[in-house]
């Protein structure tokens, strides 16, 4: 049956054909996509075209993206979605705004005891407004893609998954073969835990970024860092969380990783998770 949507698609493909030359330059310059295989890369490079075309880059003064920096951008947005159904799970955004630096911005928090309502303003690299843009800061875009449980523009894009629903509060829509139940037996326990661990000594050492206590929303996003990242922590951590995020992305990351670790030495001493 004849679909406009494809015909569209293929339509776009055709007209903007990404370099070969140029796009194995975006696959080096990311640790991330290592072990892949050559198809699910040819996927990626069709997604990254789509991505580029579907949504506006807004870059601030002093920044300047080239098309290898948009690319490269492009490729972590999408290496989440690559084995998801071939559905607008970015739908709910039109575009990215690009700033040089790190932001402040105003936080509001009321006690839910005191009724007190606290303002300040924070260092943010990055936010996902409802219904508004995803704000990245550059710093945070150039030092991702590696396997070091950091990824700036996977957070906030998770937090649009998590949108989906209406407000980001760690449950985005899941496929229909998941269960809300089985979810939140992985997601809250470990959630309690890693509070419960910072609550006994704010300054502990925690197996992932202790920012995934701030609420059940930044305990999504940052599992889902980790889970294309550093997947090795977040099993060996939360080995729970790992199997729902496995079954949501549908991908196995730290499969992956072994491979490239158990035949690839020289990965395993440059590239481990750390």
């Amino acid at each position: 049956m004849w679909s406009y949507r494809a015909w569209r698609r293929r339509r776009l493909l055709a007209r903007f054909p990404i370099d070969t030359a140029l796009w194995q330059q975006v696959i080096d310059s990311l640790p991330l996509l290592d072990g892949l295989e050559p198809e699910a890369l040819d996927r990626l490079r069709d997604r990254c075209v789509l991505f580029l075309h579907a949504k506006r880059l807004t870059c601030l003064p002093t920044v300047t993206l080239d098309t290898f920096a948009r690319l490269r951008m492009a490729a972590q947005a999408q290496l989440p979605l690559l084995e998801l159904p071939d559905l607008d799970w970015y739908g709910g955004f039109h575009e990215l705004v690009i700033y040089p630096n790190d932001f402040a911005s105003p936080q509001k928090h009321r006690d839910p005891d005191s009724g007190v309502v606290h303002e300040w303003d924070a260092e943010h690299s990055g936010e996902a407004w409802l219904q508004g843009p995803v704000i990245l800061a550059l710093p945070g875009i150039e030092q991702s893609g590696g396997w070091e449980g950091y990824n700036l523009i996977i957070h906030e894009l998770a937090h649009k998954l998590d949108m989906l629903n209406g407000d980001a509060n760690g449950l985005p829509p899941l496929h229909r073969d998941m269960r809300i139940a089985d979810w939140a037996e992985a997601m809250q326990p470990a959630y309690d835990a890693l509070n419960a661990q910072l609550d006994a000594d704010p300054d502990a050492e925690t197996p992932i970024d202790p920012y995934a206590a701030e609420d059940p929303a930044e305990f999504f996003a940052v599992t889902s860092e980790y889970f294309f990242t550093a997947p090795d922590l977040l099993h060996d951590a939360f080995p729970a969380v790992y199997r729902q995020l496995g079954l949501f992305y549908r991908q196995d990351p730290l499969a992956r990783l072994r491979h490239l670790q158990a035949n690839h030495p020289e990965y395993r001493d440059a590239k481990e998770p750390g």
